[in-house]
């Protein structure tokens, strides 16, 4: 994958807020794979007291790539605002490790099938060359939550 050159504020993609914004770029986009990155903070909201994210944060990042795709897509190709989302199902989780603070991650989904406003995709979060996990997920987004 290159790298995406161009510089997008992901608070424009996404209809989470601060604290909940739980990716900090938007590496790569294309229609069907997206990569965003992460760096775990001490204050994260998904930080326990091991100084890791847990794992729902893990799951919350990957909701949020795909919250990212779906943004950029809105923003940049179909001139929309942006549209919430829920989490329609989540599948074959595998959580192998999960970062420490001061980590970075770099999590990437691909799309599989796309119809009636659901998306499954695969993901993978990684940690340098380490995978820390994998899943599918489904994302059902509705027309008429859209924002004006």
């Amino acid at each position: 994958m290159k790298p995406f050159e161009q510089r997008i504020d992901v608070n424009e993609l996404l209809p989470q807020q601060e604290p909940m914004v739980m990716i900090d770029r938007l590496i790569y986009f294309s229609m069907e794979r997206v990569q965003t990155q992460l760096c775990i903070k001490e204050d994260n909201i998904f930080v326990g007291g091991k100084s890791t994210l847990s794992a729902c944060g893990l799951l919350e990042n990957i909701a949020q790539t795909c919250a990212a795709r779906i943004g950029y897509i809105n923003k940049y190709i179909l001139y929309k605002g942006i549209q919430p989302g829920l989490i329609g199902a989540i599948r074959n989780a595998n959580i192998i490790s999960l970062p420490k603070v001061g980590e970075t991650i770099m999590t990437t989904i691909v799309i599989r099938d796309e119809a009636f406003g659901m998306t499954l995709a695969e993901a993978i979060v990684k940690c340098g060359e380490k995978t820390l996990a994998t899943t599918e997920i489904k994302i059902a987004i509705k027309e008429e939550w859209q924002q004006s």
